[in-house]
């Protein structure tokens, strides 16, 4: 007897909903209309019995629409709490944060479940988290369809079908739409990934690692994915990743260190204009421009690099204003 795909995936278990909204009368924002994500002093405390853990110490960022930029940081250093925050995933113990004029603070669990249904598509590193094994490709890209209410998106079998059908060829890959999780290649699992994520029309993609898994040439084709999908459909994308060559490819890269941004990086014109008219490699020259990212206390990350040259051993440093420039100076003995 033939299965339909909403037996299928009736197997999957239903993920329990983050905790309610906690309340912050003072959780209001003026966000401009061109701004996608805005976090403002934003802070994460896990708990676990007697020990408290920091993840994010009064990170602020602000991400346009359209942007297509990259997330990263060492292990640890909140980068991945950020993306769950950003994602509906967690939420945040202080701060303030808005996604697409939507103040996460302050949602209820239905209202999240609105959310990370429309508003924002998912890609993982780990495919166990993107596929469901038992289903075709098109099945899966069909699959977060079925779950958006009627009253919110009233939309025919056939034409979610189409839909998924259309997105597998968006991704190149309308020729596997057939084949099962075990019949494609790493690669091919990811392009996927990518098609789920944008089957509901999200207006924010968030990426987590989606080249830690696979080589060189691969990890080049999903990005080209990503930014043929940020100029063609107008989505912002944030991704989180260790992958440098990645990162130099991007638009704008971000830094996060102890939970808070402590750098930025930003593509050049002339590199940029390259990119988007040549076929060509550039990553051997300098493509970005670093600067530090000077928080809304007036706070500002020194590299360790810097601080090493300066020869600190101490915590404090001396400032003077001399010619227009902010010296910083290692205190005389």
């Amino acid at each position: 007897m033939k299965i339909n795909l909403k037996e299928k995936i009736s197997k999957v278990k239903q993920i329990k909903s983050p905790e309610p909204a906690m309340e912050n009368p003072e959780q209001t924002m003026d966000v401009p209309d061109d701004v996608m994500i805005e976090c403002d002093s934003l802070v994460k405390i896990y708990k676990t019995k007697d020990i408290e853990v920091l993840a994010l110490q009064g990170l602020d960022l602000t991400v346009k629409r359209g942007e297509l930029m990259a997330i990263i940081g060492n292990s640890g250093s909140g980068k991945s709490t950020f993306l769950n925050m950003i994602g509906g995933l967690d939420r945040p113990s202080a701060g303030k944060l808005y996604v697409d004029g939507k103040n996460l603070f302050q949602m209820t669990e239905n209202e999240l479940v609105k959310y990370k249904r429309s508003t924002v598509g998912f890609v993982w590193q780990n495919n166990a988290r993107n596929l469901l094994p038992y289903l075709t490709a098109w099945e899966n890209v069909m699959t977060p369809m079925l779950f958006v209410e009627e009253k919110e998106k009233a939309v025919s079998e056939e034409e979610k079908k189409k839909r998924a059908l259309e997105l597998l060829e968006l991704v190149g890959l309308g020729h596997r739409k057939d084949s099962k999780l075990n019949q494609l290649s790493g690669g091919e699992q990811q392009r996927v990934a990518i098609a789920i994520a944008l089957a509901n029309n999200p207006k924010l993609l968030l990426a987590d690692e989606p080249t830690g898994a696979v080589d060189r040439k691969t990890a080049d084709d999903i990005l080209e994915m990503f930014r043929k999908l940020n100029e063609k459909l107008g989505l912002t994308i944030v991704i989180v990743t260790h992958d440098k060559e990645l990162a130099k490819k991007v638009n704008r890269v971000v830094s996060i260190r102890d939970g808070k941004t402590s750098s930025e990086r930003i593509m050049k014109n002339d590199y940029r204009e390259r990119m988007e008219h040549l076929d060509i490699d550039w990553q051997e020259e300098e493509t970005q421009e670093e600067f530090a990212v000077l928080d809304r206390a007036g706070r500002v990350q020194i590299p360790s690099e810097l601080l090493e040259q300066m020869g600190m051993d101490g915590n404090k440093v001396k400032l003077e204003f001399i010619g227009g420039k902010i010296v910083i100076e290692k205190p005389k003995d």
